[in-house]
């Protein structure tokens, strides 16, 4: 399994160079087709030389499309996903990730503001037993099967047998896609500062987890781990749900 396309969105605001070399590297290692897409609600000249600078680092590397868009860059996004296996945009990006990922039905990956590669040698993953992790963790497949450190982390005030066994049969489940895994079974009565304890340590160059949320007439609000890496820019973070 690998992504064959990959649409990576372009900020007119945002410097544009490190997430089109970041996307780039990504879309050399997997092979896959790089889009790139830029959104704006009214004409620009600065559009025209963001779509020169992507074209010529792309040229010779990988085979690349560009798509300049006059609409608001979330619908841009949400609208061009449906050819695209995953979704990039850099941290502070004018479309809207909550939304993306709610909408898009692709997976978002969203990279730390100013990173020019996009490593994934230590991946950490959050797992609980819901359908939006276990989306995330197949979504996430290409990447985790070429780091060389996956932990899979559960965190629960009182673990119960059963949360213990879904937790062994996940990392199972990833061992028969090649991905060597190991679990971890945090205890905390705070499922948000113990999950960020462990990212905290563990250095990792992407974080893994299901979008999580309820619903609120015919939007989501997210809550907790979801809503805070919605909402900050310091990690390379993969959602999906």
């Amino acid at each position: 399994m690998a992504y064959r396309s990959i649409l990576v969105n372009l900020d007119i605001d945002q410097p544009a160079e490190p997430i089109m070399r970041a996307a780039i590297d990504l879309a050399s290692r997997s092979g896959a087709r790089l889009i790139g897409l830029c959104a704006t609600e009214t004409p620009k000249k600065h559009a025209e030389e963001i779509r020169a600078a992507f074209l010529h680092l792309a040229a010779n590397r990988i085979e690349a499309e560009w798509r300049g868009e006059a609409t608001t860059p979330t619908e841009a996004v949400v609208t061009a996903a449906r050819i695209a296996d995953l979704v990039l945009m850099a941290a502070g990006n004018r479309a809207d990730p909550a939304t993306v990922v709610l909408r898009a039905g692709r997976p978002l990956l969203v990279i730390r503001s100013g990173q020019h590669a996009l490593p994934a040698r230590k991946i950490v993953v959050g797992w609980k037993d819901t359908r939006e992790a276990r989306r995330a963790i197949a979504d996430a497949l290409p990447l985790l099967s070429v780091a060389y450190d996956v932990a899979v982390v559960s965190v629960s005030p009182e673990p119960t047998p059963a949360e213990i066994q879904s937790l062994t049969e996940i990392v199972t489940y990833l061992a028969q896609h090649n991905v060597k895994a190991r679990p971890q079974m945090i205890k905390s009565a705070d499922e948000t500062i113990g999950f960020l304890q462990v990212i905290d340590a563990s250095d990792a160059d992407i974080i893994v987890t299901g979008a999580y949320g309820h619903s609120r007439l015919r939007e989501w609000a997210f809550g907790g781990i979801t809503r805070l890496l919605l909402d900050e820019n310091t990690r390379n973070r993969f959602l999906s749900c």
